[in-house]
Parts: C-alpha cells; structure tokens; sequence
C-alpha cells in the first residue's frame, strides 16, 4: 500500500484489510509536503506489517524489481491511497515497470485506488487521473453511478468501479447521552480557508459551550501546528483559540486522537463536511451538517443537500436535533441499516478473481500523451517520470545506495528542507500574503 497523508494512509491501510484481511500489509509512505509524523499515524489507528517512507522513482523500482524488504518477493494487491496526480503517476510509472512482463503472460498485481472521503469537488478531474487501475472503489451507490458516467463520458472503460464503502466506519451504535452531554465539532485543514470564517466557526462552538454549561463541547482537531495533513493548514485552530478574547470555558477544548475513540462519547457531532460526519451518521449519532457560511460548492456542505442534516449554530443553540433522512444515507454507503458487513463483498470477489487470474493486461489509463498532452507530462515530472513514465535522468537512486555518514547527511538535509518548506508555507506564504492585502 502506497499512501501520502495521514487520512490516505488510513484509508488504504483498511482498504487493504478489507480486502484480504489475512493478508500481510507493507505499507510505503511517499515523501512529500503531507508525509505524516510517528504521532499522526499513531492516531489513525491503522497500522502495517512494516512501514518505509519512499520517493515514487525508487517505489516504481522495488515494483520493476519484484523486490523489498522482508523475504517477499511479489504483491498479489497495490493499493495506490494518494492524490490523484500521484496516482496517475503512479500508473504510468507501474506500466512502464511491467511493460516486459505483462505481454509475456507475467503476473502483476492487481492495481486498487479510490477516495478517502466525501467527493464534493473536482469530479471529473479526480477520477480521470485514477481511470486506469484495475479497481476504482466508490465509497457508496451514489459514487458508483457519478463514476460511470464520468468514464461513459469521455468514452473510458468503466468496468473497473466497483461499489463498497468507506473502510473506517464501525463503533458501537448511539445509544443515550453521555454524562455530560458532549458537542464534538470536528473541523477541517482547508475549510473554510479564510480567517473569518475559521474564527466564526470556532467562537460559535465556544458561544455554545457558554449558553449549555452542563455540555462539554470538543474541538476536534487532525493535527498539530507544523503537522500537515491531505489538505495544508495555514489558520490553525490552535492559534486562533489562543487569540479568542476571554480564551475557552473550562467546558470547551481541543482535542486529538482517533475520531473512533471521540464518538464513542458524543451526543451531538457538528462539521461543516468532514467525513467524520458519515462516521457518526454510521453510528446514528445526532449529526449536523454547518450552513452558518452558507451551502456552497467551496465548503462541501452542498453534499449534503436532502440528507436532513444541514443545520446552524443558532438552531442549536435552541436544541435542535437533525433527524437523518433513511433513503439519503442509503445511497450514500453510510449503512446504517445493519447492511455495512457485506459492503466489501463485491470488491473483495472482484479482487481475489483478478489476482487468481493468470494473466492480467497491462495497466491502459485514459490519459496519454496524445490524449492530454498538454496535462499529462506536467503531472508525470512532477513525480520525477517522463511522458512515458520512465524516470527522469538524475531522479534515480540506487538501490545499494551507501549507508552511513552520507545516508545520515542526505537524511538530515532531506528534514531540515522539509521542516523549511512547512514553515514557508504555514509562517511566510500567509504573511505574504496579508501583506497584499494592506
């Protein structure tokens, strides 16, 4: 499995488990802005059978070579948990590695991506760049039927969406309040982006906290200030609460952990879109969907349109409860109707009947270099590969490369840059970026 953020790296680690749950797991973290801490992966409480962080040039190496650390020495199963454009990369480069095996009947392995979460944005973007692995998972019917179309579209094969459900929902069902009466509002790295509304949205939950002395209101955080996540965060919450006149009610507090953990003692989860939102309709826990900001395409709320779960502040503050609406989590892959144990049952067949097959072709994404030629090179270099998914001359490294004070100074200079690009970006670019505005 082949993650490059914290939320991907959950996803396709349980993806993985459902799929072949006694399967080993080695999962390989690709380097880049998002590639998550010890502490973040701790937290999401999905783990490997072993764990190497990687560059997609030398990941594409170990999969040409067939060969990686323990005394394995094939995949019948990748899964690709990254972006999209890494994906696509990643596809390019996967067919270029098997081109001579492949043609000659060779075994591959079978190739799965998917979503991590709510698809409110770049539909059709998103899933082009992923047309081309053998399995593409939709998270519900809902995802199922937009995926189709999408690839019936533009003329793509669509036979490789197979319909399941998100691999992190489970908990025990909601049952009555907890003592106290506990308000988690789960927020988001990228919304909303601007400062008001981050600061509106955290002195609301705050203002409940103060109206409902009796509740424990929870700020349900991803992660820690210089941490980054699927989505970069320059306003955190925990800076903005450290500026909040008065500063929190001893009711009202940031939390982390597993989100798991944090529903099994809410009463009532708030968001504007998170997922955590189907993670909590999952278990039937009171759940409201924000329109203080408005329902727009931009905050993802929109997705939620017909589900009975949109909701403001100020209804809550009087005690409304939204009432989710059956037929709307039906086609949303929520199951909350006891259906949730059989929603793998189909990709978990499909799977295991392309990895028992003797041969399987070669990987065939809808984006070429005739296609999008415009598109497709500037992804490809992005991740060190040519249009043909070669690697870029200078991009390869050996795989006996010296160990020892070279490895150790290459590494130091590898974290320092990184350290130096999120303090760029959460520090200077939003600086810079004020100062515009003056």
């Amino acid at each position: 499995m082949l993650a490059d953020s914290d939320t991907r790296w959950k996803w396709g680690a349980l993806t993985a488990r459902r799929l072949q749950p006694d399967a080993r797991l080695d999962g390989y973290l690709l380097r880049g802005r998002a590639t998550p801490t010890v502490r973040q992966l701790g937290e999401v409480g999905a783990r490997a059978d072993s764990l190497r962080e990687i560059r997609g040039v030398d990941f594409l190496d170990l999969m040409e070579r067939g060969a990686h650390t323990g005394d394995r020495t094939g995949y019948d199963v990748l899964v690709l948990a990254c972006v999209g454009g890494a994906v696509q990369a990643m596809l390019h480069g996967l067919r270029h590695a098997w081109r001579a095996q492949a043609p000659a009947g060779g075994r591959r392995p079978v190739v799965v991506t998917g979503y991590v979460g709510v698809v409110y944005e770049k539909l059709a973007d998103g899933l082009l760049l992923r047309h081309g692995a053998d399995v593409v998972l939709a998270n519900s019917r809902h995802d199922a039927d937009r995926f189709r179309a999408v690839y019936q579209g533009v003329g793509a094969p669509d036979d490789g969406v197979v319909e399941c459900a998100l691999p992190f929902l489970g908990g025990a069902p909601y049952e009555a309040p907890n003592t106290p009466y506990t308000v988690v509002f789960a927020a988001q790295p990228s919304v909303p982006e601007n400062r008001e509304g981050r600061t509106y949205l955290l002195r609301r939950a705050v203002e409940h906290a103060r109206r409902h002395p009796d509740r424990e209101v929870l700020v349900k955080l991803r992660s820690k200030p210089g941490e980054h996540t699927t989505h970069i965060e320059e306003l955190p919450y925990q800076k903005l609460a450290a500026r909040l006149p008065g500063g929190l009610p001893s009711n009202c507090r940031l939390v982390y952990g597993n989100m798991g953990e944090v529903l099994d003692r809410t009463d009532l989860m708030v968001t504007v879109s998170s997922t955590a939102a189907l993670e909590s309709l999952h278990r039937g826990i009171p759940t409201a969907v924000l329109t203080d900001l408005g329902i727009r395409e931009a905050l993802g709320n929109h997705h939620f349109l017909g589900s009975g779960c949109l909701a403001s502040w100020d209804e809550l503050d009087a005690g409304h409860r939204p009432e989710p609406r059956p037929e709307w989590l039906a086609r949303q892959g929520v199951a909350a109707d006891g259906t949730y144990a059989t929603a793998f049952d189909a990709a978990r067949d499909r799977v295991a009947a392309l990895a028992a097959a003797d041969h399987l072709p070669p990987l065939t994404p809808y984006y070429t270099p005739r296609t999008a030629p415009g598109y497709l090179p500037g992804i490809l270099a992005r991740y060190g590969l040519d249009p043909q998914g070669a690697p870029l001359a200078g991009h390869v490294e050996s795989a006996q490369e010296a160990a020892g004070l070279r490895k150790f100074a290459r590494d130091t200079v590898r974290e320092a840059a990184r350290g130096a690009y999120r303090h760029g970006v959460q520090r200077v670019a939003p600086a810079i970026r004020r100062w515009g505005q003056l």
